[in-house]
């Protein structure tokens, strides 16, 4: 099994260090680490070192020591989903999905066909919500590198993103979709990828013709309709196959 990932303000160079506070109280009193066991001590933002227990004091302080320090690179192709909006917790789902996945950057999306809305104080619970769970989902998943979540924004703000893509996707239900399969799609070998994924009631025509107008195309993923918060995961791991990433 590969080392649990704990978060760090900044990555230890070695050769001593302190793991304590939430991180440390998980890594004791939950996880039960103690001498001898190997753990990785991420920022979060692709730095990151090995180290190993050298003693538990307490319920919250984990004493290790740095054995080596490391940075990943940026991927050659960064993916970007622009996520609708769904009703309820499929919202946490959705990001907890896709980080394990392994995308790059989450953009929440206001769509006009949105059931929920995001105004205010539930707005900024909500987005905080996404952003723990993408935290919590780079840890599980053993990244170093977890996905940046956006502020929600406007059509005209992901249309100005889609524009700036070197591929822009929107996931379209219509089995006969006009760009046809996205895994048939002709991928960039570096650059970005920006996916769209619309609400429950789909991507309405003017949301469309604004992401057509920026240079976007629609794409299905194949001949069954997958819900909000599953199709982004789903779309993703397509692309990730073929650009090498997972390779």
């Amino acid at each position: 099994m590969t080392a649990p990932v704990f978060v760090v303000e900044k990555v230890p160079a070695g050769p001593e260090f302190v793991l304590d506070g939430s991180e440390g109280r998980h890594a004791v009193s939950v996880k039960r680490l103690g001498p001898g066991e190997a753990l990785v001590l991420t920022d979060g933002r692709g730095g990151w070192a090995e180290a190993v227990v050298t003693a538990a004091e307490g319920k919250d302080r984990l004493l290790v020591s740095v054995t080596g320090a490391f940075e990943e690179a940026e991927p050659a192709v960064r993916i970007t989903v622009v996520q609708a909006l769904p009703k309820g917790d499929r919202g946490e789902v959705a990001v907890e999905t896709m980080t394990e996945t392994g995308v790059d950057a989450i953009v929440p999306w206001q769509a006009s066909r949105c059931i929920t809305q995001w105004r205010g104080d539930r707005g900024a619970k909500s987005l905080a919500k996404w952003r723990a769970t993408a935290r919590e989902s780079g840890k599980q998943s053993r990244r170093v590198r977890f996905p940046e979540v956006a502020e929600a924004l406007s059509t005209k703000q992901v249309a100005a993103l889609l524009a700036e893509a070197d591929l822009a996707v929107v996931l379209h239900e219509d089995r006969d979709a006009p760009s046809g399969a996205l895994a048939t799609a002709q991928l960039p070998a570096e650059g970005s990828i920006v996916l769209v994924v619309g609400p429950e009631g789909g991507v309405s025509p003017d949301e469309l013709a604004a992401f057509a107008e920026a240079g976007a195309h629609p794409y299905r993923l194949g001949p069954s309709v997958l819900r909000t918060s599953t199709a982004g995961t789903a779309a993703a791991a397509v692309l990730l196959a073929r650009t090498g990433r997972w390779s």
